[in-house]
């Protein structure tokens, strides 16, 4: 059985992997590509992830399971590891805990503007009022995907006194189901992305749901850019129609220095730095890739299995 895995994470790994196991460790695109052609076991996560789906696609009939550190699988040639019938362990969980601390920072700088207060501080200005007034308690948050990490962020926000519905597929225990959602924008004071990227989710906030937000509500994404229409969304900022936006990821990474997001109004932008925002990823996903590779060797249920054709 032979695995193709990160020379990075090897330092974590080797000691604890069973002698049987043949290990490739690359370190750079062209040797995991190289080396994936006869491999069962895949751990290839690379940025760009352009290069991630094409190491994948190199892959040969034996690929049996791929693993990944990354929650969403947008990245992922999903047609290929159907066809080849693979498994595929995502990483929901490792960046949970930074991530929802991510989101809770982006719904106290808005409520704050404390972005206008490190503007100040760069002028040397000492402000004589607070730029952001609004205080957490009594207000409404919707987060939309309220799964491992939605509900992490719905956990916090409930500590600071914030109303919290979520949104989930099922509509259990209590959140709203992914068609009912829209029609309640206008009631909360902060809308939060945390859903997987599939088809389903490209482009949900539009110009129409922005138009539906409550007057001063700040949209919250940490899930992926492509979630929002930016042209509707650089309307909106534009009009004062919505308080503002917290972007952590946003179409394309990175941005490009004469995108129009850097400089609109009411906009904060977080470089997609939120699941970067710790020290224990790798460890965590060291931990996860064991547990699952005896458990795959045994022939008994992984964790965190992918559904390929939900795309999460």
């Amino acid at each position: 059985m032979k695995a193709v895995l990160p020379a990075l994470a090897r330092p974590l790994l080797e000691s604890q992997l069973p002698h049987d196991l043949e290990v490739a460790w690359w370190s750079s695109p062209a040797d995991a590509k190289e080396m994936i052609g006869d491999a069962e076991i895949a751990w290839v996560d690379m940025q760009p992830t352009r290069l991630t789906e094409e190491t994948l696609r190199a892959a040969g009939p034996a690929l049996r399971w791929v693993t990944t550190i990354y929650a969403g699988l947008d990245a992922f040639p999903l047609d290929t590891l159907r066809e080849r019938e693979a498994t595929l362990t995502n990483g929901v969980g490792i960046n949970a805990i930074a991530v929802a601390e991510y989101a809770v920072l982006g719904v106290l700088a808005a409520a704050k503007r404390f972005d206008e207060v490190v503007r100040a501080q760069d002028r040397a200005e000492w402000l004589r009022d607070s730029p952001g007034k609004i205080e957490l308690a009594d207000t409404k948050a919707i987060i939309i995907g309220y799964g491992a990490i939605g509900r992490l962020i719905g956990e916090r926000l409930a500590a600071f006194g914030v109303e919290v519905t979520g949104v989930t597929r099922s509509g259990s225990d209590g959140t709203l189901t992914p068609d009912a959602w829209r029609a309640q924008l206008g009631d909360y004071d902060w809308v939060i992305l945390a859903a997987p990227s599939t088809s389903e989710t490209k482009a949900m906030i539009g110009a129409a749901e922005l138009a539906s937000m409550k007057r001063g509500a700040w949209l919250i994404n940490i899930a992926r850019g492509d979630m929002i229409d930016d042209d509707a969304l650089l309307s909106a900022l534009s009009s004062g129609s919505i308080g503002g936006a917290f972007l952590d990821p946003t179409n394309p990474e990175p941005l490009p220095a004469d995108h129009p997001l850097w400089t609109a109004p009411n906009c904060m932008i977080s470089m997609h730095l939120s699941g970067r925002s710790q020290t224990k990823m790798f460890q965590r996903a060291a931990s996860l890739f064991l547990r699952n590779l005896a458990a795959f060797r045994a022939g008994q249920p992984m964790e965190n299995v992918a559904d390929l054709d939900r795309g999460y």
